[in-house]
């Protein structure tokens, strides 16, 4: 809010303000600015410190305008900016600095008690439902702070610095007085207690909010929607919760849906989260995690680019010391309608868990993998079958096109990449384990366990099959996008091979909250804040900045050391004959990859997925025409049409740097 000057009321506006039900016990009270009109005043009762701003002109609602001005109220200690209307208060506005352009109607009660929070410094239990993995809200919260202070309780000096990081920004939030911010609305609204409301958020029909934060900006306005129950919450900017949606000690990030009945207790949800239906109860939800359907319960989980099939449902509780138990569902995993897990569990990136699982595993190093629950109890595991679908890869198409986050700030860093150190590393690894049981199993055993699951004997060697081709395309492509790279900017292909001297190399890299770095990166991090070599949020906040800038060239210092291990040999030893000969490996693994998820893909246009097509219809004629007419052809499919032309595409590439390399 502008610094403005005021003056007292004239004698005429008192007399003015008391004609049309105005009162207050001491009009000297009561200042006004510049532009105000004491005929827009009517009915409204005065008490404390009043500053009113200029009241003249209108505010637009749809298609109808009401003019500004203060009707039907009772302000407390209030401040009341330019442009403001305030309509229709059942109780009482107290307390509140009200910025330009708000409007204010039909709201039971808005008012600030001493030393209030907003939210801040609220302890959230979440992954763990028994506590000992508490993260405090503030507004600048992000996934990677509260990954490092929920997970990483193994390192105590750590968790001591970030919670002291969190209690100061906690402390700043503290105060006798209340904001809502530059042309936000508040229509229709229960009560509202102990909350601070950002730029051009808009409250439509909420029945409560109570001690909290709305976060919302003019070019990121945050929807707070009919029915819903907030208390102890932060909700950032550009989301959107509606629906009579129940949030209790919960932190809602940027660019996230929740609604339709969905309730949230003692959770965290990073960016562009969405919740709806269901239940969430000390979930770490990092970006992108998403549950649309009913009887679904997320409970002391962690997860990111996560969906959660109708019916998912988790059990925390073994019915022995409580609610104690965790799960980990790392990047990119899916749970099918229904599946049950008991925690603790732990599931490798980009997997896809079906049916009921009464018995725990951690498959962390087999992505991509299907488990199973078969009726004899046993979770059968496939390792790496989920590689070649058409979900997979469409995902990690349309994350980053889903990005709702609109503010100048995006506080939650996101890695992107499906192939990354992280998941082709852990291919490696996998690749490792399975040959390993492979050479030590008896030809004549059946079953073997990974990680606790059951897989069966013969499919180590498909498994690892299916791993080795995926690692090649990944390390080949790399390659090929680096020589690339050099050719747009004028250089030879051969020039920007060598590792940047500000890279860093670790064999094992790790996922933060979304954010992927090596593992010695995140080492170093975590000894700066112990040391207090980075003392606050600004300087973590910048530390993480730095790391996520560095991801291109940290990958190319991992790809590198990866393809020495892989193809025996340096890719500096290389010679031009040879790097064509990688072109072609890489164009020719490439488009295996491709015609396999175009295989894929084409199962959605067999005659088993026609059943039920052309109804009442004479034939077979009929039925292609129906499901041609509803679901479209398989050459015309806009997902089929960009495979192909990414395939021709390769071909044009290889080319291209056989002709540079020659």
């Amino acid at each position: 809010m502008t610094t403005k000057e005021y003056r007292p009321l004239t004698a005429d506006e008192i007399q003015t303000l008391t004609d049309q039900g105005c009162s207050c016990d001491d009009w000297a009270n009561v200042q006004v600015a510049e532009g105000f009109l004491a005929d827009r005043v009517r009915v409204v009762t005065f008490s404390g410190t009043i500053r009113l701003g200029d009241n003249s002109g209108a505010t637009g609602l749809c298609r109808t305008t009401k003019p500004n001005g203060i009707y039907n109220a009772h302000l407390d200690n209030c401040i009341v900016g330019d442009s403001v209307r305030i309509a229709n208060i059942g109780s009482h506005i107290a307390n509140y600095d009200i910025a330009d352009g708000a409007d204010i109607e039909n709201v039971g009660r808005i008012d600030v008690c001493s030393g209030a929070t907003f939210g801040a410094g609220v302890e959230i239990e979440t992954l763990n439902e028994g506590g000992g993995r508490e993260v405090p809200l503030f507004p600048r919260l992000d996934s990677q702070f509260a990954y490092l202070l929920c997970v990483h309780r193994h390192r105590p000096a750590l968790t001591e610095k970030l919670l002291a990081m969190a209690e100061a920004e906690a402390a700043a939030q503290t105060s006798d007085r209340g904001k809502i911010g530059l042309t936000s609305i508040i229509r229709n609204v229960g009560e509202i207690e102990d909350v601070n409301i950002g730029d051009n958020a808009m409250i439509e029909g909420a029945a409560l909010l109570q001690n909290g934060t709305v976060l919302s900006s003019l070019d990121a306005p945050t929807l707070i929607g009919a029915g819903v129950q907030a208390e102890d919450f932060i909700i950032g900017e550009g989301s959107n919760v509606a629906g009579g949606a129940i949030v209790c000690s919960s932190f809602v990030g940027q660019g996230c849906q929740i609604g339709k009945q969905f309730s949230s207790e003692g959770s965290l949800f990073f960016a562009n989260c969405e919740g709806f239906h269901g239940e969430a109860c000390s979930v770490f939800a990092g970006p992108y995690t998403v549950s649309h359907h009913k009887s679904t319960l997320l409970i002391a989980g962690l997860f990111s680019f996560y969906n959660a099939g109708s019916g998912t449902n988790q059990s925390n509780h073994l019915y022995k010391l409580g609610p104690l138990h965790e799960g980990k569902l790392e990047r990119g995993c899916k749970t099918g309608s229904f599946s049950y897990m008991m925690w603790p569990c732990r599931v490798g990136p980009f997997s896809v868990v079906l049916g009921k699982h009464k018995g725990t595993f951690d498959t962390a190093d087999f992505p991509f993998s299907y488990i199973e629950a078969h009726a004899d109890g046993r979770a059968v595991i496939t390792p790496g079958f989920n590689l070649t679908t058409v979900g997979t890869v469409r995902d990690g198409a349309k994350w980053p096109a889903r990005d709702r986050r609109k503010g100048s700030v995006k506080r939650d860093r996101i890695s992107f990449d499906v192939f990354s150190p992280l998941t082709v590393g852990r291919m490696i690894t996998g690749m490792q384990r399975m040959k390993e049981l492979q050479d030590a199993t008896p030809r004549e055993v059946e079953w073997v366990s990974l990680g606790g699951a059951a897989a069966k004997r013969l499919i180590l060697r498909t498994g690892q099959k299916t791993y080795k081709s995926a690692t090649h395309m990944y390390l080949l492509g790399k390659v090929i996008e680096r020589m690339e790279r050099g050719l747009e900017h004028g250089a030879a292909a051969t020039d920007v091979l060598p590792v940047s001297p500000d890279a860093v190399y670790s064999e094992q890299w790790v996922d933060i909250g979304g954010q992927m770095m090596p593992i010695d990166r995140l080492n170093t991090l975590c000894a700066d804040v112990e040391s207090g070599k980075i003392a606050d949020i600004d300087g973590l906040c910048t530390a993480l900045d730095d790391i996520h800038s560095a991801y291109a060239e940290d990958e190319w210092a991992w790809v590198r050391k990866a393809y020495a291990q892989v193809f025996g040999s340096e890719i500096d030893d290389a010679s031009s004959e040879d790097l064509v000969k990688v072109a072609d490996a890489m164009f020719a693994a490439r488009r295996k990859f491709l015609k396999l998820v175009l295989n894929d893909a084409s199962k959605e246009f067999s005659d088993q997925v026609m059943t039920g097509f052309g109804q009442d219809g004479s034939g077979e004629d009929d039925l292609a025409a129906d499901f041609t007419a509803v679901r479209g052809e398989y050459d015309t499919n806009k997902f089929v049409l960009q495979i192909n032309a990414e395939i021709a595409e390769l071909g044009d590439r290889v080319e291209k740097i056989k002709q540079a390399l020659a």
